[in-house]
């Protein structure tokens, strides 16, 4: 959750209320941040730390055995059904709730090899087999991870490995005379196969491709915009404040920006923060913080646990090595309170630390000696490259970089804040700097030891260092509302073992992008922007004139709501009207004209859409019948209900029932909706999930087909919802064999997926695979018809 959980917030909503009303019209008036954090650091008391660290009891990030012991059995009771993939989840949970150097963590390394042994994933089980070894494996069952480690070096193509692996093995069998004569027999027996096939060299090899994404260079890097194309220039005015502008004219698919974040933090499921006894706890969902890594968000296939907290988790022990250096090893302990608190307020405290004390001290004194409220650009502020030197975030040459320093010149809007939410952010920094001054964690945040700190100070006294802390945590939190970037990325949906793609796109984490903060918003961008990692990258969705501004989408799009509802959105959380060319032309327009783009229903009678609130009247005038929205809301809510239960037939393996419960809620959606609703999109899109997984490709591709219709008319027919659609059809039709319409797919496909996500990303990678393919497979039809005799 990016704010604080829902008990603290009505805490202090309650806190707020009986407040004294001087000490609150105080707190509403004009104050510098410093200012309003002390007072607020004044206000917290006893019994607010008391409530608030019993809040984070609840979310408890403590190793528990107990635990290992529930994972680590269900993780075997899954082995045994040969579900090796949520087995080798259940072992990465297991482990995380392990010591260091114990039998336990051991055993748990040992048995997710074996899961990640029978999903083809060699390498990492040599390195799963390797951690075991070293975290004390017992000596008795060294034969079984030996042997596993040989089968793993021979289908990897590595046989003098292998045969060396597998003598060693055999002297010390040879001299071990305790074991049992059938397991010690079997043993051998298997030794012997292996070495046999060891002998006869590489044909055993199975060398599964792993992908990996390149990344494509920027065509040529910006002299004064860290992480920016050449073709990208900053720009000042009064009324767009600091900007990107086009330096020349931009091509479409060109990257423009390509920024690693200067601090993220994971977004915990929701589940996470829902307490339970242990057996509850078991049946929690995984979620991100079980699926990505911690400190670069690369999805987890085995993960290195935290050695301090049974929450962090890493791709790899260098992942864990720089988190635990840079900023782990001060939160480690706060695991519970930092979730209590919210990711903004997580992230506000990482980027202090990854900062380091002297940076922040710096630029917080050089802040105390403007004026008042924010550092806005005045009207006579640089707007030429040689001026930019004047511009906040750009140091003395005039050059902006993906730096703290840019981080802290971001706007925080404070004037613009509501007293409760500038009160809620103070009161819950004012909090987490308590408990860094009590525990003796604050004293190293600034390169001090804990012994350090100053003699005679009473603990509910904060030190100077801890006051800087404190505003400056404050700031980024204010920050975040308007800067703060959610990082996506498409995960597989389902058992991840089909045929054809099924995905979702899910939030990851929040992270501070200094460069990416430049781009002004439109309601209909210019660009579009993808992550890999912690990676952000905007590239050009169209034609971009020189001079003309580089935009991006802060979340209300022109595709999604309508201009009322967008404009509602961004005034609340960015504090601005909007005024793009889309908002203009919509709300310029007659009230006729977007009657069908922005209605649901359909009238019961002449099937044209309704229009109006509360009482919704057809929109032709002939038919004019009434029908009270609340029933229609009602049949909605069934639709959605009925699609959930047969989406749950299809998971249990009950393709068939599946789809007759599909037909009928497809023809429920059509006689309910309008043609354009996503809805009747969706609908057609898992019919032909449904059809795949009983392999009728030619229905499958019929209802995918449909499906584009929908999402075209909803979001554009260049638009990536219309590419991630195209793709599916693409991969259905090269599984139907359907090869011209299928190339006709992959390169419509491919067309707008590589301006969105750039040539060389998995989806274009794979389409280009499938082409390629299909390209051999047709010259090979034609030389076999050319050689048939006459």
């Amino acid at each position: 959750m990016d704010l604080p959980v829902e008990e603290w917030k009505s805490y202090v909503k309650q806190k707020w209320t009986v407040l004294e009303p001087a000490l609150k019209k105080r707190l509403c008036s004009p104050l510098s941040l410093q200012d309003h954090f002390l007072l607020v650091s004044f206000l917290f008391q006893p019994e607010d730390e008391e409530y608030l660290h019993h809040l984070a009891r609840n979310c408890c990030v403590k190793k528990d055995p107990r635990m290992a012991l529930l994972y680590k059995v269900e993780g075997t009771e899954r082995f045994r059904k040969k579900e090796y993939r949520i087995a080798g989840m259940l072992y990465s949970k297991a482990l995380s709730h392990t010591e260091a150097s114990t039998p336990e963590r051991a055993v748990c390394y040992a048995n997710r090899s074996a899961a990640l042994f029978h999903l083809d994933h060699f390498e990492v089980c040599l390195e799963d087999i390797g951690r075991a070894l070293a975290e004390g494996y017992p000596r008795r069952l060294h034969p079984k991870v030996l042997l596993r480690k040989a089968e793993c070096l021979l289908s990897l193509g590595r046989s003098q490995e292998a045969s060396e692996v597998l003598c060693g093995l055999e002297n010390e069998m040879t001299a071990d005379q305790s074991p049992t004569a059938d397991s010690h027999q079997g043993l051998l027996g298997k030794l012997g196969q292996l070495k046999a096939k060891a002998c006869q060299g590489n044909s055993f090899a199975r060398q599964p491709t792993m992908p990996s994404e390149a990344q494509e260079a920027l065509e040529e890097e910006n002299g004064r915009i860290s992480c920016a194309s050449a073709a990208v220039s900053l720009r000042v005015s009064p009324d767009r404040g600091r900007h990107l502008a086009a330096a020349r004219d931009i091509l479409p698919g060109e990257i423009l920006v390509r920024e690693e974040a200067f601090v993220s933090v994971l977004r915990p499921g929701e589940s996470l923060l829902l307490q339970g006894s242990a057996e509850a706890m078991m049946d929690k969902p995984l979620d991100n913080e079980d699926l990505h890594c911690h400190r670069c968000l690369r999805q987890l296939l085995a993960s290195i646990p935290c050695q301090g907290c049974s929450y962090a988790k890493y791709c790899s022990q260098m992942c864990a090595q720089l988190a635990w250096e840079n900023y782990h090893r001060r939160e480690c302990s706060l695991g519970g309170l930092l979730l209590t608190l919210g990711v903004f307020c997580h992230v506000a405290f990482r980027a202090v630390l990854v900062a380091g004390f002297a940076e922040v001290r710096s630029l917080a004194g050089q802040s105390h000696g403007e004026n008042p409220g924010e550092a806005n650009v005045a009207e006579d502020s640089a707007s030429k490259e040689q001026d930019l030197a004047s511009v906040p975030g750009c140091d003395a040459d005039g050059q902006y970089h993906s730096s703290y320093q840019a981080v802290f010149s971001l706007l925080s809007h404070t004037e613009k804040q509501s007293p409760e939410f500038l009160f809620l952010c103070s009161l819950s920094v004012a909090g987490l700097c308590k408990r860094l001054g009590d525990s003796g964690l604050a004293a190293p945040v600034w390169g001090k030891s804990p012994s350090e700190r100053q003699e005679g100070a009473m603990p509910a006294e904060a030190s100077p260092e801890l006051k800087i802390l404190g505003e400056a945590m404050l700031k980024h939190t204010l920050q975040l509302r308007c800067n703060a970037q959610a990082v996506t990325a498409l995960r597989e949906s389902g058992s991840g073992d089909r045929l054809v793609a099924s995905s979702e796109q899910v939030r990851l984490a929040v992270a501070l992008f200094p460069v990416v903060s430049l781009l002004n918003h439109s309601c209909d961008p210019n660009t579009s922007v993808t992550f890999s990692s912690t990676t952000a990258e905007i590239r050009a969705l169209q034609p971009i004139a020189k001079g003309q501004e580089i935009l991006h989408c802060y979340g209300p799009h022109k595709c999604r709501m309508g201009a009322a509802e967008r404009h509602k959105e961004l005034l609340a959380q960015y504090f601005f009207d909007c005024e793009c060319q889309a908002c203009l032309s919509e709300l310029g327009s007659s009230p006729g004209e977007g009657v069908l783009k922005n209605s649901v229903f359909r009238c019961p009678t002449c099937r044209a859409p309704l229009q109006g609130e509360g009482t919704l009247r057809c929109s032709r005038e002939a038919c004019g019948v009434l029908v009270p929205e609340d029933h229609l809301q009602h049949q909605l809510w069934q639709l959605r209900l009925l699609t959930k239960m047969a989406l749950e037939m299809l998971e249990n393996s009950q393709p068939d029932q599946s789809v007759k419960l599909l037909l009928r809620c497809r023809s429920e959606s059509q006689r309910l909706l309008c043609p354009e609703h996503l809805i009747v999109g969706e609908m057609e899109d898992h019919l032909a999930q449904a059809y795949v997984t009983l392999g009728k490709w030619q229905e499958a591709a019929g209802h995918l087909r449909s499906s584009i219709q929908a999402v075209e008319a909803h979001y554009g027919p260049s638009s990536i919802e219309v590419g991630q659609e195209l793709f599916k059809l693409a991969q259905v039709l090269f599984n139907g064999c359907a090869v011209p319409e299928a190339l006709n797919t992959i390169q419509k496909a491919e067309r707008i997926l590589s301006v969105h996500s750039g040539p060389r990303s998995s989806q274009v990678r794979e389409l280009q695979e499938m082409k390629a393919c299909l390209q051999e497979s047709m010259g090979a039809s034609v030389a076999s018809g050319r050689s048939r005799p006459s």
